[in-house]
This record gives structure tokens, C-alpha cells and sequence, in this order.
């Protein structure tokens, strides 16, 4: 990335679905980021999105994207059952690239993405855009702060009651249906960052007739002694909140809690401390500054969103399917 453009991060999206739309539209509260180019097969598709968004280049294939030597990074918004492929293509191009999450559809594919972004030298990471709000960064900050006390538990839920088809892709296997990998990275990933790493992961699921998870509860053990639980859901609704405890005191984060402005802390007497955070736009924004942030300073990860921390959550996903019986085609290159 030349010195010249780096007064402004040159975007490509790949894919021009609803996350994709989403991502456009956060990319418009930063003043140093613009939507350079977006690729779709369809390029219909491609020049509507274009239109929508302002991208002046617009292609009808992933390669073409990947190929634009004006483009500095890659959102890959596809469907995750595409996400190694697609992310692949782009790193091989020699592009950086933010990866939607889930980040792959299994660890293995996570650890090649991996290596092959270090081969490079190029910047990867998850699109995990919870990590960057505001308000969850001061979650994050308030838990290993000692504040709580010795963290004992942390809880979180993501479930809604699905309209779509049984032909959507939520609920195909063949295109990485079920509610773990689609909101259950939510609670897991929040288990993960506020307790730290992973040692071990408990799941139990009532699948669907079409063998995807329609509800998965999970329970977590990490290495400095707490427990997650997380439960997810395409099936019923759930409250969205999210808490954290500890010895001296509890912390709740309102709901939504993938995209809460607000986080309270309650001590073992009852003194309540509140916090306000509101995030930019519709919350996407953080993420990409984050990313702007890391090319600029040459930094080829995230401290935020670490791979290492991205492959141990696969890892963890992989042992819950293991245990409830979800298995998809992509497993079987393993």
C-alpha cells in the first residue's frame, strides 16, 4: 500500500449480500476509508451495488476483484461455507483481507488461511465486529482489569425465530447451515474474550430434520478457571443480554449484547457504576478502522481479534459438532 494512498484505505467488497450492504454502509462514517470496488459473479448484481454504495469499479467475478492494484483490502462477505476459498483467492492475489465470520467453516481451513496470510506477509483477520464496538471494548477492558474480582462466569445467548425456507441456506447443510456457526460464534466469542482461552468445550443440539443445529447449548472451561455457557438458537427468540461475574462484583451488558451502547457494573453490595457507549452508525465502522489502523502501522493482525484467538475458536466449534453430530462436506477434506 503506497504512502500516497494511505490517506485513504481503498476497499474491495466480495459479495453483495445483506452483510455486504451492511459493511458499505459502516464504511460511510469514516473519513479516511472509501468503497473503491466491489465483485459479485453477477454483474447486474455488481453494478447495482456500485450504484448503492458508490464503488466506481465493479466486476463480475471474485478474481477480477481480487486482481484491481488499486484495491489496499478485501471484505469477504460471502456465505461462510465460502469464506476459505474466497479469502484464499484474495491473499494469493496479494491482498489484506477482513474474513466475515465465522472465519471457515472448520479449523483446518482457519490454519491454512493462517499460514498462508504469514507466508505473504499480508494482514488477516475475522470479521468479528462485536470485538470493536465501544462498548465491548470496555467490557473487555473492565473484565481483566480486576474490578469483578476473580471472573468466574461468563454467559451469553443469540437465538431468533427463523422465517426463511428450509431451502435458505440457514438451513442447508451443504451450505453450512445451523445456529452454531451462524450466532453461536456470538456467545462463544464473547466466553472466549472475556475469560481468556479455551481449554475445553461441552455442547449439546436438537437438530433438524435436514441435520443442521436448530438450537445448540454449549459450556465452556478456560484455562484461568472460569466457565462459559452460551446457548444459540434459529428456532426460538432469547433475551440478547450478556453478563460477566466475579468474586467481588458482576457485570451485565444490555441487549443486544452484540451491539449494546451500554454496560453496568454491580458490586457484591449493590453499588451500580453505568457506562454509555454508543457506537458509530450501525456499529460496522470500528471493525475497518481497526483494519486502517493495522495497515498503517505495518501490523499484520489484530491484538483485538488475534488469529491465533480466531483458530482456537474454531477449534472449540469443531469440538461442539464433534459432540452433537453436526458434520458438513467440508469436514471431509479433513
Amino acid at each position: 500500500m503506497g504512502s500516497a494512498r494511505r490517506q485513504s484505505i481503498a476497499w474491495g467488497i466480495l459479495g453483495t449480500g445483506n452483510i455486504a450492504r451492511q459493511f458499505a454502509t459502516g464504511l460511510r462514517d469514516i473519513a479516511d476509508a472509501h468503497l473503491q470496488a466491489v465483485g459479485s459473479r453477477d454483474a447486474q448484481s455488481a453494478r447495482k451495488f456500485g450504484d448503492d454504495f458508490g464503488a466506481t469499479r465493479r466486476y463480475d467475478s471474485y478474481a477480477a476483484l481480487a486482481a484491481d492494484d488499486q484495491v489496499d483490502v478485501i471484505y469477504v462477505a460471502t456465505p461462510h461455507v465460502f469464506h476459505a476459498a474466497h479469502a484464499r483467492l484474495c491473499l494469493e492475489a496479494g491482498k489484506s483481507v477482513l474474513c466475515e465470520k465465522p472465519f471457515t467453516m472448520n479449523a483446518a481451513e482457519a490454519r491454512a488461511l493462517i499460514d498462508l496470510a504469514r507466508q505473504r506477509g499480508l494482514f488477516l483477520m475475522e470479521a468479528m465486529w462485536t470485538r470493536f464496538l465501544p462498548a465491548m471494548v470496555a467490557a473487555r477492558r473492565i473484565a481483566v482489569s480486576g474490578e469483578l474480582g476473580h471472573l468466574t462466569h461468563a454467559h451469553a445467548a443469540f437465538g431468533f425465530a427463523s422465517t426463511f425456507a428450509q431451502t435458505h441456506r440457514l438451513h442447508d447443510r451443504a451450505l453450512g447451515g445451523g445456529a452454531l456457526l451462524d450466532v453461536g460464534i456470538y456467545p462463544l466469542s464473547f466466553a472466549a474474550s472475556m475469560l481468556g482461552p479455551i481449554d475445553a468445550a461441552a455442547g449439546y443440539a436438537q437438530l433438524s430434520a435436514g441435520g443442521v443445529d436448530d438450537q445448540t447449548a454449549f459450556i465452556t472451561q478456560h484455562a484461568a478457571g472460569g466457565l462459559g455457557s452460551g446457548f444459540c438458537s434459529v428456532r426460538s427468540s432469547t433475551p440478547l443480554t450478556a453478563s460477566v461475574s466475579g468474586t467481588t462484583a458482576r457485570m451485565e451488558i444490555d441487549a443486544p449484547f452484540y451491539k449494546s451502547e451500554r454496560v453496568r457494573v454491580i458490586d457484591n453490595r449493590g453499588s451500580t457504576r453505568e457506562f454509555n457507549l454508543p457506537h458509530l452508525g450501525n456499529g460496522y465502522a470500528h471493525q475497518a478502522i481497526e483494519v486502517a489502523r493495522c495497515l498503517r502501522a505495518g501490523e499484520l493482525e489484530s491484538p483485538i481479534m488475534p488469529l491465533n484467538q480466531t483458530l482456537a475458536l474454531m477449534q472449540s466449534m469443531d469440538q461442539i459438532r464433534r459432540q452433537i453430530g453436526l458434520r458438513y462436506p467440508s469436514d471431509s477434506a479433513r
